[in-house]
């Protein structure tokens, strides 16, 4: 395996970004929803959960620049056969992962009023807490966090968390699964 694409398939780095990125969203799903589903607030479970949300997040934002760095530095695989109107898709989708994966962080993170306890290592101040805060929403938009948390929660947990997000990796799974057992092409083995 190489450690950089080539035109059959993409090479290690790709490889372990792409699934680290898989893991991490699963992840903060998994700890999220057991903190709604099993957790009464303001218990050390509750916290807990948070915390590992919000660090699971912070680990997307990193990874994801790689990603995007990483990409920008490599050719990728050339695409397998197909129509046009397939490979539109494709790359439409493709484009809104990306979109996600870098708005569904950042919303995140700019919406939450506590600090970040970095797996517990570290903190990472909350967004209310930094200059950025103070001169694009209070100086510049004239708004408390309240009324700046409302929307950015808003796009994060009920548009993006509840299901937009599961029905972009439902359509990214099921391409990649149609791919492998309908057209019987390389396509999801490039990326395993």
């Amino acid at each position: 395996m190489t450690i950089k694409n080539t035109k059959l398939d993409y090479g290690c780095i790709a490889k372990w970004l792409h699934w680290t990125t898989a893991f991490l969203f699963l992840a903060a799903y998994i700890v999220v929803y057991y903190r709604q589903w099993f957790t009464e607030a303001k218990t050390p479970e509750n916290w807990t959960a948070l915390q590992l949300h919000l660090s699971f997040g912070i680990s997307i934002m990193v990874i994801v620049a790689l990603r995007i760095i990483w990409r920008a530095l490599n050719n990728q695989p050339q695409p397998e056969l197909g129509t046009k109107l397939e490979h539109l898709a494709a790359h439409c989708g493709h484009f809104l992962l990306y979109a996600i994966m870098i708005i569904a962080p950042i919303t995140g993170y700019i919406g939450t009023g506590v600090s970040t306890e970095f797996f517990f290592m570290f903190d990472i101040p909350k967004f209310e807490s930094t200059a950025i805060y103070q001169y694009l929403v209070v100086d510049g938009l004239g708004l408390t966090f309240s009324e700046f948390e409302r929307p950015i929660d808003f796009i994060h947990k009920d548009i993006l968390g509840a299901w937009l997000i599961w029905i972009l990796i439902a359509g990214h799974a099921g391409a990649a699964l149609f791919h492998h057992y309908v057209k019987k092409d390389r396509t999801l083995l490039k990326m395993t």
